[in-house]
């Protein structure tokens, strides 16, 4: 039995087809590579295998597995960096005769490390059992060489001989308690929505500096952490722009290249916070060597989960740069991490939501001026006269103030 105190060796495996490039799969892996080594593993080597297209029983041809084969021991971990079927991950457990995960697998089970909250437990437990269940056939040889390590383990930790039915009446339990999570956070976005103050969310590829960047303009303490996924659970925070003017500002899961569709799904209640926001930060790891491909595929995300919303792209850790960033307005190039510009971004953040604000009067006659607090709680009063009839107030609002107060407004 391995020590658990001694790290696992991993191997890494890749398929190149035609239409990719040599520097693409070197990519991919570096950051598989990132992840296995967040989790825990000791990354020993790297198999690209070029081929037209992937091989329907072993994904990379009979012969690139048995040499793997000679190369691995039992008790040595391979990860795929595509998903695999289960008849291909199966069979390749066969012919190397060790266990074998995709990538998918790694990132659920770097999920199942990080999940802290109890709905973060839930939207993991739920992505895993979704991807295990079409996974177990009988006891699966394959699944049973992973015994309770990397790719296994997780919240609610389900026995791999589980049987199918109960597994699904477990994904049906974790459906529902999620479909109350969403129902919470929809009476708490009413909330927010009530007092009209705007959402500005944080997206962006994972540890790109999401929640120090949050931790930086709030003055808040959430967890920060130089690690992938270091963030599962939204935080939302008060974030002070100026005259008087504030939003809500919130930091949510990170995004990654080939996020699998499953914690897409599964995380749907806590990236809703995304798509209901008024305007997105993506931020951006501006001294990434890959910075251009991880914003896409942040954009591809967004596209997916249907976020439309305006966005202010922050190139963050320019401190880190040989030189100089400039970025088209109203783009910023910060530093979470010292400080710099960020007094830029709230000036862009504050000009973006100040265009939509109208300078109006009201009058409250003297029998209504209860209904003047809702003025003063959601908008900037530039000034207050009492007269004979009631109370005059000058005031800066945003529309949907606007078009609550309608009626009080003076011609």
């Amino acid at each position: 039995m391995r020590d658990p105190k001694v790290k696992q060796n991993a191997y890494l495996v890749a398929l190149q087809q035609s239409f990719q490039r040599d520097w693409e799969v070197e990519e991919n892996l570096a950051e598989l590579a990132e992840l296995a080594t967040d989790a825990g593993l000791n990354v020993v080597d790297t198999f690209v295998q070029k081929r037209s297209y992937p091989e329907p029983g072993t994904f990379i041809g009979k012969g690139k597995a048995l040499e793997l084969a000679e190369i691995v021991e039992g008790d040595d971990l391979i990860i795929f960096d595509d998903e695999l079927t289960p008849a291909q991950q199966g069979n390749l457990s066969d012919l190397i005769n060790a266990p074998v995960i995709d990538r998918t697998q790694l990132i659920l089970d770097i999920f199942a490390q990080r999940a802290q909250s109890n709905e973060g437990k839930i939207q993991v437990e739920l992505a895993q059992l979704n991807y295990l269940l079409p996974r177990l056939t009988g006891k699966g040889k394959a699944l049973s060489r992973l015994g309770g390590g990397i790719g296994t383990r997780g919240p609610g930790e389900t026995k791999l001989e589980t049987d199918r039915r109960r597994i699904r009446k477990r994904i049906s339990d974790l459906e529902a308690e999620l479909e109350k999570v969403r129902q919470t956070r929809g009476l708490q976005r009413e909330g927010r929505a009530g007092t009209a103050v705007p959402v500005v969310a944080l997206v962006g590829y994972t540890n790109a500096g999401k929640s120090t960047l949050l931790r930086a303009l709030t003055g808040s303490d959430v967890y920060v952490a130089d690690q992938l996924f270091a963030t599962l659970d939204p935080t939302i925070r008060r974030w002070d722009l100026k005259d008087g003017r504030w939003v809500y500002l919130s930091d949510t899961v990170g995004f990654i290249r080939k996020l699998p569709h499953t914690l897409v799904a599964a995380f749907q209640a806590t990236l809703e916070e995304v798509v209901y926001a008024d305007l997105l930060l993506h931020v951006i790891d501006a001294n990434h060597p890959q910075a251009l491909e991880q914003a896409e595929a942040v954009e591809e995300v967004l596209k997916e989960i249907g976020a439309t919303q305006p966005v202010i792209s922050v190139y963050n850790k320019i401190d880190l740069l040989s030189h100089p960033l400039e970025v088209p307005p109203p783009d910023q190039g910060v530093s979470a991490f010292t400080g710099q510009n960020l007094e830029a971004l709230t000036e862009a953040v504050y000009e973006f939501f100040a265009a939509d604000y109208i300078i109006q009067e009201y009058f409250f006659p003297f029998t209504q001026l209860g209904e003047a607090s809702l003025l003063r709680d959601k908008a900037h009063v530039l000034g207050e006269e009492f007269g004979e009839e009631g109370l005059l107030i000058k005031a800066e609002v945003d529309p949907k103030t606007a078009a609550m107060l309608r009626s009080f407004e003076k011609n």
